[in-house]
């Protein structure tokens, strides 16, 4: 019986990879610093940081596959070094002990905001060719870039590494609102909904999950694989949004340099004067501008992966957002808006 360690697995895409490993009869252990808000019988969590090498050491005993998914998603924190304490520190970490330990199969998580480049190039495909860590837009990508570029290092020195790149995944159950799904929430509590258009690539979070288990059982040592799903423009969210709740707020385009100068300005008063969360971030802004529409026809050409579509888990996200906040509400079924 093949014995799994994933760390970071009671975060949004940890808890629906932990379920989909149990109902394959793996053997599952958790990492992770808080507990999951609905934790599985047969599944062990350790409380734990992985930026502690004894407490990762011993979470790796007798495991044979290591599925990393910890490190911290947002775009904004009040002390802007620990994006790179956490998300490379902590990847070093685990991929050291795991190395150690003779792990057999390694899975890194990555993610889709380190594809973008600056000048895109139609001839390069995303997941081979990656910008340098210096051309990433700011401290959130920049710390997952060379996160990434020290997996791929272990596979080119024979550790077999393996890493998945979901895009924005939306579902049920995002206790902590990740990113995708604070921008929702943002949307659907604005009366009027100032929106920078850009391409968003969403994604079911059960399929991003199931998306990462075939990538280990099936990807190449070595390799990078998108998990997305459907690429569409934020507008069109926006309208589809609109029509499920029956929340009809006017669109407003803004252009992409006032996002960009309001958004610093945001961040200027959250990082010198409230110490929180703004409601956007420069770097955000500049993903934005960078993103393009992704292709996930390695992953289905290699992987055998089949994302199913996205309306539905919008419709879901939509239900549990509204229903997490005490409101009234009935989606509207059946109903499509006109592009």
């Amino acid at each position: 019986m093949t014995r799994v360690l994933v760390t970071g697995g009671s975060g949004f895409i940890g808890q629906h990879l932990v379920s989909a490993l149990a109902e394959r009869g793996r053997t599952v252990r958790v990492l992770d610093l808080k507990p999951p808000a609905r934790a599985l019988p047969e599944v062990q969590y350790v409380g734990g940081s992985v930026l502690d090498k004894d407490v990762v050491d011993a979470a790796l005993d007798g495991v044979d596959q290591v599925y990393h998914l910890a490190g911290l998603p947002g775009m904004w924190l009040p002390r802007k070094n620990d994006f790179h304490a956490v998300n490379y520190g902590g990847t070093e970490v685990v991929i050291a002990a795991a190395r150690k330990r003779g792990v057999a199969r390694f899975l890194h998580c990555s993610t889709e905001s380190i594809l973008f480049r600056r000048w895109p190039s139609e001839n390069a495909a995303a997941e081979n060719f990656l910008p340098p860590a210096e051309d990433m837009p700011g401290p959130y990508t920049r710390s997952k870039m060379l996160a990434d570029q020290l997996a791929m290092r272990a596979a080119e020195s024979g550790f077999p590494v393996v890493i998945g790149c979901p895009t924005m995944p939306i579902g049920p159950d995002d206790h902590n609102l990740t990113p995708p799904a604070a921008m929702l929430r943002h949307f659907l509590d604005s009366r009027l909904q100032l929106y920078l258009d850009f391409i968003v690539n969403l994604v079911d979070v059960r399929d991003a999950a199931t998306g990462l288990v075939l990538a280990m059982e099936r990807g190449k040592v070595g390799h990078r694989y998108i998990l997305g799903g459907e690429c569409i423009s934020l507008k069109q969210v926006l309208r589809l949004m609109a029509v499920m709740s029956g929340r009809l707020s006017p669109l407003v385009p803004v252009p992409g340099r006032l996002a960009e100068i309001t958004a610093a300005l945001l961040e200027f008063i959250a990082d010198h004067i409230t110490r929180r969360p703004p409601s956007g971030t420069a770097e955000g802004v500049r993903i934005a501008l960078r993103a393009r529409v992704l292709s996930i026809e390695k992953a289905q050409r290699e992987l055998g992966y089949a994302p199913r579509p996205v309306e539905p888990a919008l419709r879901e996200t939509i239900a549990y957002l509204l229903g997490a906040a005490g409101q009234n509400y009935e989606l509207r079924a059946g109903t499509t808006p006109v592009y």
